[in-house]
């Protein structure tokens, strides 16, 4: 029995039916990178070598699974629409004013770097020439400026950034050869292409050779002008690699930096990705595992991106700062390479052993202290502070974002009850005690469980009209309030000092007391106190000896008398410089016998001599005053200008006063 085979010419081929070859058909994709496609061709090689059977066989599989399915050329278009933007941002977000300042000026800049507008000069001295190339190419749609020789051309290139030039060879003053090797000087990615009516072979060869992209002779063909703009403008338009700063949100919980970053996102049109890094140990979780490993898997980073399907999304490293590291290395390492805008369009992950590209990915790092990252990474970001609220901002943040949510996750909408403004700056001042809104949050959720619980007692026959809540309900939905103003509630008191300080969760005030007894002249520290914060006492206490006879103190006290300093919430660790003028006016009052107010605070570094020197976290220690009650702030003179700078709203109801001196405060704090 014969058989004929039938011809197959001109038919669609079968579609592969094996996974190999449906892997090998992925991987000669034209999407597909060319040293990614080698990488994958040669797995496919070794594979097919491969028993079946064995392990390996389904690692190689996966292995190249997931190169293949990574999105080495997708990307989310970018909405560079600042207006829009700018809505995006005040809708979800009160406040923050330098912030949004900042993002914008980032989408204002991608939205220029994308302008696809082609800038053309043309250059001839002749001036009808000049003119009808100007009009011919004003009517393409091109943005046309023109100069009648060389050195005006010279004079607009300095001035413009031109996308190609158009210029006649036979000039006087500077001929076009000239133009084009000044012009390539001072502009390299300026394209330029000759017009001239002496055209001669020698003369395109030469041309050519110094970097000009075409040669036309007169009289000008007007299509093939057309044609050749129009073919350099097509290869001007290709998208262009705009490398994304990586901002670093930096500042006290709860104050927006994640929810930011998600508006930046949304802003943009990208997709979002967050990655929380406290307490992320391993490096091999972002790096990924070398295949040698039982069950190895790619690095967090590129597992995200090929779950998101882009590779320019907006990442959200959350929590920097809080990265451990042990025998098993340093991940904050890994972002060294990373964030590198130079490095990280290269950047490898141990399991895919194939440089990926995440130069167009929008990295934004928050941290609490930009302190306990190394300088090498910190040299990397590009710092954007988010700085606490003040009561006002807090009350109009709780009214209008906090408490809707709030009332519809409790299911408080039929109808909503009606919150005061008054009663929602109850909850701020006698219930939170914070530079962002978290335990505010926190506080009117509770709030609202109590008022779901009322309203299902009252049951269906219950009051049908809202309830308003107002201050006199505050104690009873939350309790008794939990802060007092510690700072306007204390009675004068000799040797106790009011400070001001910045913590990780914003700026606070603290209580520098000290005592003197009988003894032989020892200084005895306590409260859990840092090296350098020692170190200012022992400043404090050589500068107040060193002005005994000025302050009118008998110098031989000191011999014969033991002094303590403490400063309460001794569990909580204390360090730096900002408490030297604090404890140079505890100890000059405790010397002198002058009691010092409660309500007047202070912060600033000392020198030996008892200069005043200006201190950081200004603002949240104003503020941090202000939530304390307290009635008068004492500055380094050095700091009057971030004072300036400040709105009259976030120093509202604190008289700031500055100083130059160490023992001027002891003036301004005395009764």
């Amino acid at each position: 029995m014969i058989f004929f085979q039938k011809r197959t010419e001109g038919k669609t081929p079968e579609p592969p039916t094996s996974d190999l070859e449906a892997l090998r058909a992925r991987a000669k994709s034209p999407d597909l990178p060319a040293h990614a496609s080698e990488a994958a061709l040669r797995e496919l090689d070794r594979l097919a070598k491969t028993d079946p059977s064995v392990a390996e066989y389904s690692v190689g599989l996966g292995y190249l699974d997931f190169l293949l399915g990574l999105p080495w050329n997708a990307l989310t278009q970018d909405r560079l629409d600042l207006p829009a933007a700018g809505e995006v941002l005040a809708e979800r977000h009160y406040g923050l004013g330098q912030v949004k300042e900042r993002v914008l000026e980032y989408l204002a800049s991608r939205a220029l770097r994308a302008s696809r507008d082609f800038h053309i000069l043309v250059v001839d001295d002749e001036d009808i020439a000049r003119t009808n190339l100007e009009y011919v190419l004003k009517k393409e749609g091109y943005r046309v400026r023109g100069a009648g020789n060389g050195l005006e051309a010279l004079e607009e290139i300095g001035r413009w950034e031109f996308d190609l030039i158009v210029t006649d060879l036979k000039m006087d003053r500077m001929d076009g050869m000239q133009l084009l090797e000044e012009a390539r000087k001072i502009s390299p990615n300026t394209q330029v292409m000759m017009v001239t009516g002496f055209a001669t072979v020698d003369t395109a060869v030469q041309a050519m050779r110094q970097g000009a992209v075409y040669y036309l002779a007169k009289p000008v063909n007007l299509d093939e002008l057309r044609a050749t703009v129009a073919r350099i403008a097509r290869e001007k338009a290709a998208p262009t690699v705009f490398r994304s700063p990586v901002l670093c949100f930096s500042g006290p919980p709860g104050t927006g930096k994640t929810s930011v970053g998600q508006a930046i996102a949304q802003a943009l049109g990208r997709k979002f990705h967050r990655i929380s890094l406290a307490g992320l140990r391993d490096e091999a979780e972002l790096r990924g595992h070398r295949r040698t490993y039982v069950g190895a898997l790619p690095g967090r980073v590129l597992q995200s991106i090929n779950r998101l399907g882009v590779r320019n999304p907006v990442f959200m490293l959350d929590e920097l700062d809080k990265i451990g590291k042990d025998f098993r290395g340093d991940p904050a390492a890994v972002f060294l390479e990373m964030l590198d805008p130079e490095q990280n369009s290269q950047f490898v992950d141990n399991y895919l052993e194939v440089p990926f590209d995440l130069s167009q990915v929008l990295f934004i790092a928050t941290v609490n202290d930009v302190r306990e990252l190394s300088g090498p990474l910190l040299d990397r970001l590009e710092q954007v502070p988010f700085q606490g609220y003040t009561a006002a901002e807090k009350v109009q943040i709780g009214l209008k974002h906090l408490l809707p949510k709030q009332l519809r996750e409790h299911g408080l909408t039929h109808p909503f009850p009606e919150f005061m403004p008054e009663a929602v700056g109850a909850v701020v001042d006698g219930y939170t005690r914070e530079a962002g809104v978290r335990n505010l949050d926190r506080e009117l959720g509770r709030a609202c469980r109590k008022l779901a619980k009322l309203r299902l007692e009252a049951g269906p026959d219950g009051p049908a009209a809202p309830i308003t809540v107002d201050t006199q309900m505050i104690p009873a939905l939350l309790g008794p309030r939990k802060y007092a103003r510690e700072a306007a509630g204390g009675e004068p008191r000799v040797g106790v000092a009011t400070g001001l300080v910045y913590a990780d969760h914003g700026g606070e005030i603290i209580f520098v007391e000290a005592i003197r007894m009988k003894g032989q002249g020892n200084l005895t520290m306590t409260g859990s106190l840092g090296e350098v914060l020692c170190e200012s006492a022992r400043t404090a206490l050589s500068l107040v000896r060193s002005k005994a006879a000025e302050l009118g103190i008998d110098g031989e006290c000191f011999l014969c008398e033991d002094l303590h300093v403490h400063i309460p919430a001794g569990s909580i660790p204390k360090e730096g410089s900002s408490a030297g003028v604090t404890l140079a006016t505890a100890l000059a009052s405790l010397y002198t016998g002058r009691a010092l107010r409660r309500d007047v605070a202070m912060t600033g570094e000392i020198t030996l001599t008892g200069q005043v020197l200006p201190v950081g976290g200004i603002r949240e220690k104003i503020l941090a005053a202000a939530r304390a009650g307290a009635a008068r702030v004492i500055l380094p003179e050095g700091n009057r200008p971030e004072v300036e700078a400040m709105s009259a709203e976030e120093l509202s109801g604190v008289e700031v006063v500055f100083v130059k001196g160490a023992l001027e405060a002891l003036e301004l704090a005395g009764v």
